[in-house]
C-alpha cells in the first residue's frame, strides 16, 4: 500500500507548498523509493485552460495534454517525471463527474448528497493517481480555512480511516512574518493555522515554517507546545536563493530520514546530492554570466506577474546555463517599443541571446517581428518558441522570399500570402465555435532531419533515446498513439508538447525552403498532412524556433536541448 503524504497550507497563499512538496518528493527519491505528486485546486473550474496567466500563473501542459495547474510543473522539474493530468484534482472535475453520473443513473436513485459521494469521488481520484508508487504527495492547494477546501480536508480525513494513520502523515507549511515595526518573529499566525487544520481532525506530524530567516529555538518551542508534536518535527525553511537548494536545506534537519521514521521505514539506499548540488553552486555561482532578452507583450502588468506567466522559460533557461556553469540574466523587452522606433532595435546589441516566447493576438506583433528580424541578420543567437516560430517564418516570408504581405490569418484573415494558418480539418471545427477542438494539446512527436542542428542537440543531451523509450510507453495507449501520428521507421523522433491552434502553411513550405529556412523535424498526421515542428537557419551561430513548448520538458541535470544550444551559443 502506498503511503500518502498531505501538504497544506496556513496563514497565505504563495508560502511555497509547491516547491515544499516538491522538494520532499525529491528527498524520499534519493532515499530510494517511487514517489509520485498530486495537486488539489479548490477552484470551480475544470482545469487551469482557461484561466488568465497573469492571474493564476502559468498553465502547464501535459505529456496527455492536461492544462494543469503550475504546481504540477514544479513537481516535474524536481522529480524528472512525466505526471499525467489525472494527477490534478478540482471542484470542478469532482463535482461534474458526480453530476453525470447521477444523471446517467449509476447511483440507481440513491439522493445524491455532499456526504458521501463528493468526498468519495475526491479519495477514487486519489486512490487511482496512486497506484504503483511508494509515496503520495497530496498537496492541497489554498489554505487551510479556505471555504472551499472543506470537501477535500473531509476527504483526506476519510481517506485517513480508509487505510489507516499508519500509512499517512500530515505536513502544515505556514509562514512565520516579521513586522518590520518591531523586527520580531511572530508564531501567533501559524497557531491560528493549527487551530482551524484540527476543527478538520487533522493534526499536523510536521510543520515546515518559512520566514525570512531561520527558526530560532524560541518560537521553534513554542509552535512544540502549541501543536503538540515533538521539536524534531518543526522544520525551518527560510527563504533562500533558488528554489533547488530547498531539499539540500531540508536534508540537514534530516527530513528524509524523519518521515520514513514517522512511517516505520528505512532509505532504501544512500542518498547522494553531489550532482544535485553542483548545480545549485553553479546557479548561485556561476564562473561567468549571459545576458537574455525575452521579447513579448506583457510587459506592462508588472514584473511579478510576468515572471509567474512563463515561469518554465525563466527555469528552463536556469537549467541549461546550470548544466554549462553559466549564469542567466533575463531582461523582459516590450515588442511594442520596436514597432514606433526601430533605432530602438540597437538595444538588442547588448544581449547575448533573444528569446520571443509563445502567445496570440496582434498586440506588439511587428515589434516582435523587426527584434526577430535583428537577430538573424545580426547574427545574434534566437531561440523562438511557439508565436516565436510562427513570428519567424513570417519574418523569413517578408524579408528574404519577397512576400511582402506574409502573415498569420490569426492576425490578417485577408492576408494574400497566409505562411500561417489554420488547417482546412481546424477551420471547419472553429465555424462551429468550437475552439477546444482545434487545438493542439499535449505531446506530439516529431521526425528530425539528419544532420540537423536540432537533431544534433537532442542526441548531445540523451533526449533522443529518453523520447523513443517514452514513445514505446504512450504507444501502448489508443488514446495517446493516435496523437503521436504516423511514426516512421528508421526516423529520428522525439516527443515535445504542444498548446497552440496555428501551423505552417504547408502551401509555404517549398517555398521558404528554397530560400534556406531549414524544416528540421515535422509531425505526420494520419491524412498525410505535415505540420512543419522547427526550423533553423545554417549560415547563423543559433537562429531555431519550435512549434512545441519544449520548456515544459526541462529538468535540473536534465536541460531542454534547444535551451541547452541557445544557452551554449549565447555564451560562446
Amino acid at each position: 500500500m502506498p503511503k500518502h503524504i498531505v501538504v497544506a497550507g496556513g496563514v497565505m497563499s504563495g508560502v511555497g507548498k509547491g516547491v515544499t512538496t516538491a522538494s520532499i518528493g525529491k528527498i524520499l527519491q534519493e532515499h530510494g523509493y517511487r514517489v509520485t505528486a498530486i495537486k488539489i485546486d479548490p477552484y470551480i473550474n475544470y482545469d487551469a485552460g482557461t484561466l488568465r496567466p497573469t492571474e493564476h500563473g502559468e498553465v502547464w501542459v501535459t505529456d496527455d495534454g492536461g492544462e494543469i495547474d503550475q504546481d504540477l510543473g514544479t513537481y516535474e522539474r524536481f522529480l524528472n517525471l512525466d505526471i499525467p493530468k489525472r494527477n490534478n484534482i478540482t471542484t470542478g472535475q469532482v463535482y461534474k463527474t458526480v453530476i453525470d453520473k447521477e444523471r446517467q443513473g449509476e447511483y440507481l436513485g440513491q439522493t445524491v448528497q455532499f456526504i458521501p459521494h463528493i468526498p468519495d469521488e475526491i479519495k477514487k481520484r486519489i486512490k487511482e493517481a496512486s497506484n504503483e508508487h511508494d509515496f503520495v504527495l497530496i498537496e492541497v492547494g489554498g489554505t487551510i480555512g479556505d471555504y472551499e477546501n472543506i470537501p477535500f480536508l473531509f476527504a483526506i480525513k476519510s481517506l485517513e480511516r480508509d487505510v489507516g494513520k499508519q500509512n499517512l502523515a500530515y505536513v502544515l507549511v505556514t509562514y512565520l512574518p516579521i513586522p518590520s515595526h518591531i523586527e520580531e518573529m511572530k508564531t501567533k499566525p501559524t497557531q491560528q493555522a493549527i487551530r482551524l487544520l484540527s476543527e478538520s481532525g487533522i493534526f499536523p506530524d510536521f510543520i515546515i515554517c518559512r520566514a525570512k530567516k531561520p527558526l530560532d529555538v524560541v518560537r521553534k518551542k513554542k509552535i512544540e507546545t502549541y501543536a503538540n508534536i515533538i521539536s524534531e518535527h518543526v522544520i525551518s525553511e527560510p527563504d533562500i536563493e533558488t528554489v533547488y537548494q530547498i531539499p539540500l536545506d531540508l536534508e540537514k534537519e534530516r527530513l528524509g530520514e524523519k518521515i520514513l521514521k514517522e512511517f516505520g521505514m528505512k532509505s532504501k539506499k544512500q542518498p547522494n546530492w553531489q550532482k544535485w548540488k553542483q548545480l545549485v553552486d553553479n546557479i548561485l555561482k556561476p564562473k561567468k554570466t549571459v545576458k537574455i532578452a525575452i521579447v513579448g507583450k506583457y510587459i506592462d502588468i508588472g514584473d511579478y506577474n510576468l515572471a509567474d506567466s512563463y515561469i518554465s522559460i525563466n527555469q528552463a533557461l536556469m537549467h541549461a546555463g546550470a548544466s554549462f556553469n553559466v549564469g542567466v540574466e533575463i531582461n523582459w523587452l516590450d515588442s511594442k517599443m520596436f514597432e514606433d522606433n526601430k533605432r530602438s532595435l540597437n538595444e538588442l546589441k547588448s544581449y547575448d541571446g533573444i528569446v520571443v516566447p509563445g502567445g496570440f493576438g496582434a498586440s506588439g506583433v511587428e515589434g516582435k517581428i523587426n527584434a526577430i528580424s535583428y537577430a538573424r541578420i545580426n547574427k545574434i543567437p534566437y531561440l523562438g518558441l511557439c508565436y516565436g516560430l510562427q513570428l519567424a517564418v513570417i519574418e523569413f516570408a517578408r524579408n528574404v522570399c519577397g512576400l511582402k504581405d506574409a502573415h498569420t490569418t490569426e492576425v490578417n484573415p485577408k492576408t494574400a500570402s497566409p505562411v500561417i494558418d489554420v488547417q482546412p480539418a481546424q477551420r471547419e471545427i472553429l465555424e462551429k465555435n468550437m475552439y477546444g477542438g482545434t487545438m493542439r494539446l499535449g505531446a506530439y512527436a516529431a521526425a528530425l532531419k539528419d544532420k540537423s542542428q536540432v537533431l544534433k542537440l537532442y542526441q548531445e543531451t540523451g533526449r533522443l533515446k529518453e523520447d523513443e523509450k517514452r514513445i514505446d510507453e504512450l504507444m501502448k495507449d489508443k488514446t495517446q498513439a493516435f496523437r503521436l501520428g504516423i511514426l516512421e521507421k528508421g526516423k529520428k523522433t522525439v516527443l515535445e508538447r504542444h498548446r497552440h491552434r496555428y501551423e505552417v502553411n504547408p502551401k509555404f513550405v517549398g517555398i521558404l525552403e528554397k530560400k534556406g529556412l531549414v524544416f528540421s523535424g515535422y509531425y505526420e498526421r494520419f491524412d498525410k498532412t505535415r505540420l512543419m515542428e522547427y526550423i533553423e537557419l545554417e549560415k547563423h551561430p543559433f537562429f531555431v524556433g519550435t512549434q512545441a513548448h519544449p520548456e515544459f520538458k526541462s529538468r535540473l541535470g536534465n536541460p531542454s536541448p534547444l535551451f541547452y544550444g541557445f544557452v551554449k551559443a549565447c555564451g560562446r
